[in-house]
Parts: C-alpha cells; sequence; structure tokens
C-alpha cells in the first residue's frame, strides 16, 4: 500500500476502523443500543443474572434452568484457593494498587494451575478466573484488615451475593445483591475496547490463556478505560451541593480539565448502560431517602450536557451505586476485571477459533533515509 493509501485509511486510537469479526457484541452506533449475543442489554438486565450472562457470552445461549442452577453450583465449588496463592497474598503489601494485585495473583495462578493441552478442559480456566478473582480480592482485603485466612467461602450461589457477603462479613439484602448483579451483567462485555483488544492480540500470538488476561488487566487499569468510575466517585464527592457541582464543574470546564465518566468512543448521544445503572442508583438512595450524592451526580450530569454535549457512560452512575453498597472506591476498578473477564473470556475463544496474527500497519512519520553520519563529523 503507498503512503497517500496509509494516509488515507489511518485514524487516531483506531477510531472507526473495523479490526475484526466477531458474533458476540454489538455496539450500536447508530440507535445507541447493545447486545449480548443478540439479547438487548435491557433484557438482560431486566431479567438475566450474571452467572447466567457468563454463560450466554462464553457458550453462546443461554441456559436452561438445570444447566444455570450446575453452572453456579460449579462456580461455587471453584472458588477454593489454593494455598501457595494464599502466602502470596498476604505478602502483598496493604498500600498495593488492587489493580496490581489482581494481576499479579493472576500471573501466578497460570504458574500454579498452568493451561495444557491435554488437561485444560473447555471453559475450565474461564470459570475459574471468573469464580476464583472476587476470593483473590476479598481474600487479601480482609487479610491485611483482621488477619482472616479462611478459604471465604459464604454458601452464596451467586456471584455478586458472595462479594457483598465477604465484604461485609454479613448477608446483603436482595436489593443490594441484586444492584451489584445487574452492574456486572453490564460491565461484562463491550466489543473490541482497549482492554479486550489487548486481550485478543496476546491470544492471536497463540500465548498462554492467563498471559491474555493479564495483558487486558494491565490495560483497564489505565484511567482512561476501567479507572474513570473511581474518578468519578471522587469527582462527585468533592462538591456538597448540586449548585456548587454546577458551579465548579464549569470551572474545571474553563480550565480544560478532563471529567472523568462522560463521553464515549461508539456512542454520540447516550450509553444505553447508563440509563440501566442510573436507575439502580436512584433506587439505592431511595431506600435510606438520602439523594445527596444522587442530586450532585445529576447537577454534574446536566452540565456536561448543555456545556459539551457529553454524556454519562456506565462508569458515571455504577460509581454511585458501588459507594452505595459500601464498597471502597480504590475496589471499583477491580470489579470491572472481575465482570469483564467474562467477556475476555469469550474473545480469547473466538479468536482462537479462528486465528489469525493481529499485525497492523504503522503510519511512519519520521525522517527519510539519511546517510550515516562519522562520530568524529556530528556535532
Amino acid at each position: 500500500m503507498t503512503q497517500e493509501g496509509l494516509e488515507k485509511k489511518k485514524s487516531g486510537g483506531l477510531a472507526g476502523i473495523v479490526a475484526g469479526d466477531s458474533a458476540i457484541c454489538l455496539c450500536g452506533a447508530s440507535d445507541e443500543s447493545l447486545l449480548y449475543r443478540g439479547y438487548a442489554i435491557e433484557a438482560l438486565a431486566r431479567h438475566s443474572t450474571f452467572e447466567e450472562t457468563v454463560w450466554l457470552l462464553l457458550r453462546g445461549e443461554l441456559p436452561s434452568r438445570h444447566v444455570l442452577d450446575e453452572y453456579r453450583f460449579r462456580l461455587q465449588a471453584s472458588r477454593n484457593l489454593p494455598e501457595a496463592l494464599k502466602i502470596l497474598l498476604q505478602e502483598i503489601p496493604e498500600k498495593a494498587n488492587m489493580m496490581d494485585l489482581v494481576r499479579t495473583a493472576c500471573s501466578y495462578l497460570g504458574i500454579l494451575e498452568p493451561e495444557t493441552i491435554k488437561t485444560t478442559a473447555p471453559f475450565a480456566i474461564s470459570d475459574r478466573l471468573i469464580a476464583l478473582m472476587p476470593i483473590i480480592l476479598l481474600y487479601w482485603y480482609n487479610f491485611h484488615r483482621n488477619q482472616e485466612r479462611s478459604s471465604l467461602g459464604t454458601g452464596d450461589l451467586s456471584q455478586a451475593g458472595n462479594f457483598l457477603h465477604l465484604l461485609h462479613g454479613k448477608k446483603p439484602s436482595e436489593s443490594h445483591r441484586r444492584a451489584l448483579d445487574i452492574s456486572l451483567i453490564l460491565y461484562a462485555e463491550h466489543e473490541f475496547n482497549a482492554s479486550t483488544f489487548t486481550v485478543r492480540g496476546i491470544a492471536s500470538t497463540l500465548s498462554d490463556f492467563y498471559s491474555a488476561i493479564v495483558g487486558g488487566i494491565g490495560a483497564l487499569r489505565g484511567p482512561l478505560h476501567g479507572g474513570a468510575n473511581e474518578f468519578a466517585m471522587k469527582l462527585i464527592e468533592q462538591f456538597s451541593s448540586p449548585q456548587e457541582a454546577a458551579d465548579g464543574i464549569r470551572y474545571m470546564l474553563e480550565k480544560k480539565q478532563i471529567i472523568m465518566g462522560f463521553g464515549h468512543r461508539v456512542y454520540t448521544n447516550s450509553d444505553p448502560r447508563s440509563v440501566i445503572i442510573k436507575a439502580e442508583a436512584k433506587r439505592l438512595c431511595q431506600e435510606n431517602s438520602d439523594y445527596r450524592l444522587f442530586d450532585i451526580a445529576e447537577s454534574i450530569e446536566k452540565v456536561m450536557w448543555s456545556e459539551k454535549k457529553l454524556f454519562p457512560n456506565l462508569d458515571f452512575y455504577s460509581a454511585l451505586v458501588y459507594n452505595r453498597l459500601g464498597i471502597p472506591t480504590e475496589m471499583f476498578t477491580p470489579l470491572f476485571v472481575i465482570s469483564r473477564i467474562a467477556g475476555w473470556s469469550a474473545h480469547l475463544f473466538e479468536q482462537r477459533n479462528n486465528n489469525k496474527l493481529i499485525r497492523p500497519l504503522s503510519n511512519y512519520v519520521g525522517p527519510h533515509a539519511r546517510d550515516w553520519i562519522a562520530m568524529d563529523q556530528r556535532r
């Protein structure tokens, strides 16, 4: 291809470039929609569970009731931490970034339970990681707070319920469990985003399962991808009233500061997931009649739309939901990992099933060919 051809096809950040085929997820740019394996995100959030959504993403079809029940028991049985991994988690400092923690633990698990052609059944590693990643995070968290060394089993079959039970030391209300369950569904998959494309790129080299997932975690760590929900919460919490928030956001915009949690590379006018999670945030605030943070968040949303025509993405109101559930802010992005492993795994399998090494071209903007300069002639 000529340099002129490359100039026409290149795109900053690959925006608008189709990088491959996929049957997993459709982000509808024209109608602001989102489908998992053909099912609308609204229907999944209303009727499905996270475990059912995971099955759909990985296996391609919805499970029967019997199959789903069996799958939940299988995930529950996969929550046992290897003793060697417990020792590692005890040694990771209490002040460590939680994304560094889950990245390191995932890599170490790949050493303890490596992928092999002869011993690894289909979906075994993906199911194991989906079940175990919340346990990894909470074992480390609880150990450094109360020296808890138990296996962290609660008997709750749902991933969301088990997480909240382990975090707070008591069974969560159905309302709280369902709110987290919906959030995990919404975060589970989103087409060729930065972390998913990283996973597929690593998988395309025929590397192992764990290396691809570790790469996805590394990509998700960045504030322009997974870390936005943490910044969104810090933004909301810094204001004491809706009016102060409106004035503060206008000032930040005047100073050309980045407001995290707004806009999206695919959607133009709205994120279909944001409507769903905003309703959950409002519902949780209604439960204890405390609307202060919700009103502040809505004030920020209104200013961002009126001033910049930017809409809240999933991260913005997810931050408020997690806050209402009593989840520490530094856990927000690891929760993203816990959910997105489902989508990453589905894409990893899809890449392997029709693999071709991902190797795009670059548009060279450096100097033209130059003659070598001898050392004594250089200035």
